[in-house]
């Protein structure tokens, strides 16, 4: 089971409210919306610049972003 990972984001009140302001317009909580805008770029980006291989996905180093036990 794939399981959630916790990132922090540092951005300005303004940029946050206009974060918020288009959760809201999408119908999504604020964690959906951010979900949705990284599967979007990483998909332009594999779409301008070609797939990210799995191997390369195993050279990444996770473990300061996986939930605390």
């Amino acid at each position: 089971m794939k399981q959630n990972c916790n990132v922090e984001l540092r951005i300005s009140e303004d940029l946050l409210k206009k974060f918020l302001y288009v959760s809201e317009a999408d119908n999504r909580t604020p964690s959906a919306q951010f979900a949705f805008m990284v599967r979007n770029n990483i998909a332009y980006y594999e779409k301008t610049k070609g797939k990210i291989s799995d191997a390369e996905l195993k050279k990444i180093d996770i473990s300061e972003y996986l939930p605390k036990e």
